[in-house]
């Protein structure tokens, strides 16, 4: 059976897995060998019992164990679900910090919070310009696990600022500085069920070479408060401004 649900009705109780290959017409499937010794050997999972999976795309499956290897767990599909989307869309454009850890934390809690995509920038104070994604789609999947969320915010490729602001991005276009010049905080700018993009510079902020660009390119300068945060911090308010705005 398909059906839409609310998310009032999710069971907070409920432990979710992830698997990207499922759809609503598949009748069973086999998890890999990593998740498979997970769910047999660790949570000691035997025949007839439930599991309940998503597969990033907005699906809740609820599944019955037909196969407890831990080479190769089977489960079967007995119940489909699916969570309507939200109503607005939020794109961070976030440059990436020096320190790997902080970047990875922002990724977990903007998942949480309900971000639907992610773009790491490079700037021209970028203190790093190398970034491998491969463990940053972990996180995703892991925060958006533990969230019972069931759509993944998609994480895009690093790009330059400049590659960025030059492509095409619906809704509302803000960029987040540290320069004193008249903006708008992000709260009186959002308005529910919009889509919108934001720009969060690295630690030395952006260049006024990049805050000219984005204005030039139709960016509205926003403010994120009276103080001056970190970028993994000003990102999360960003994040928390947007979706709580639409609560």
């Amino acid at each position: 059976m398909l059906r839409w649900f609310p998310k009032q009705e999710l069971n907070f109780n409920m432990q979710l897995f992830y698997n990207p290959d499922i759809n609503s017409a598949s009748k069973e499937f086999s998890f890999d060998k990593e998740e498979s010794k997970h769910i047999v050997k660790v949570l000691r999972k035997k025949e007839g019992d439930v599991l309940h999976v998503t597969n990033g795309l907005g699906n809740l499956f609820h599944t019955e164990i037909i196969l407890a290897s831990d080479k190769k767990c089977t489960v079967k599909i007995t119940q489909t679900e699916t969570q309507k989307p939200t109503g607005f869309r939020l794109h961070l454009a976030v440059a990436p910090t020096k320190m790997n850890d902080r970047f990875e934390w922002f990724l977990e809690k903007a998942t949480e919070i309900g971000v639907h995509e992610i773009t790491p920038i490079i700037c021209d104070h970028s203190e790093r310009k190398v970034i491998k994604t491969e463990r940053f789609d972990k996180i995703i999947q892991s925060a958006m696990k533990q969230s019972l969320q069931f759509h993944l915010p998609k994480l895009n490729e690093p790009i330059s600022l400049k590659d960025f602001i030059n492509q095409e991005h619906s809704g509302n276009l803000c960029i987040a500085h540290c320069e004193e010049t008249d903006k708008k905080l992000l709260k009186e700018v959002v308005k529910p069920n919009e889509a919108y993009t934001i720009l969060i510079g690295p630690e030395g902020d952006f260049s006024e070479k990049e805050i000219e660009l984005a204005l030039k390119n139709k960016y509205i300068p926003v403010s994120l408060g009276n103080t001056r945060l970190r970028t993994e911090t000003a990102a999360v308010v960003a994040c928390h401004s947007v979706v709580f705005a639409n609560e």
